[in-house]
């Protein structure tokens, strides 16, 4: 008689990839720190974010929100696409992005983008995003250089661009200059899907 084996347990990998994206983006801060001869305290006092997050960010024990990974890549002189892991399968021919071949980059509480987009070399940065209930990119608003536009796939949408609340809902969409403050979380009780759209990619 064949016993069957148990199925393996998803969620114990999907921690396991989660801790591993958060030490490799970790790493990277650091990494691109010290390049630009830049201590921890500098890099807080540019950013306006604790000491102690900032280190912890760096040794992959916390995730960085939506606006402090933002707040950090300005500091440092990148756009937060600089840090979009690189271990998806090339492009093909610089055109296609196979859906297992996709950019990933993790938020906290539990917010995360995959990029479609072949590259960020050209004008146009195209984003999957993805928001698990309850989470927000943060409790204060951001803004960058450029536009972006998007469409809900699925679930709400809390919207704020200058102080002004909108709520989407699946089918509905939006548009609005990156330079207006802004800020965007899941207030539902299920995963939120958005495809986020932004030119140039300044974020």
């Amino acid at each position: 008689m064949t016993v069957p084996r148990p199925a393996p347990d998803r969620s114990v990998e999907v921690q396991e990839s989660a801790e591993a994206l958060g030490r490799r983006l970790g790493s990277e801060i650091r990494a691109l720190r010290q390049a630009r001869d830049m201590t921890l305290t500098r890099l807080s006092e540019e950013t306006g974010l604790s000491i102690g997050l900032l280190s912890q960010v760096e040794r992959g024990l916390s995730e960085p929100s939506v606006k402090a990974l933002h707040l950090i890549a300005t500091a440092l002189g990148v756009t937060v696409g600089f840090f979009f892991r690189d271990d998806g399968a090339a492009a093909e021919d610089g055109i296609v992005v196979r859906r297992d071949g996709r950019k990933r980059l993790d938020y906290s509480g539990g917010i995360f983008d995959e990029l479609l987009s072949p590259s960020l070399d050209g004008a146009l940065e195209l984003l999957l995003c993805r928001l698990a209930p309850g989470s927000t990119s943060g409790d204060e608003p951001y803004a960058h250089e450029g536009e972006e536009a998007g469409y809900v796939l699925a679930g709400t949408l809390d919207l704020v661009v200058d102080g002004v609340h909108h709520r989407l809902a699946a089918g509905d969409s939006f548009g609005f200059a990156s330079t207006r403050p802004h800020r965007y979380g899941n207030p539902g009780s299920k995963e939120t899907v958005v495809l986020w759209a932004v030119t140039p990619p300044s974020y």
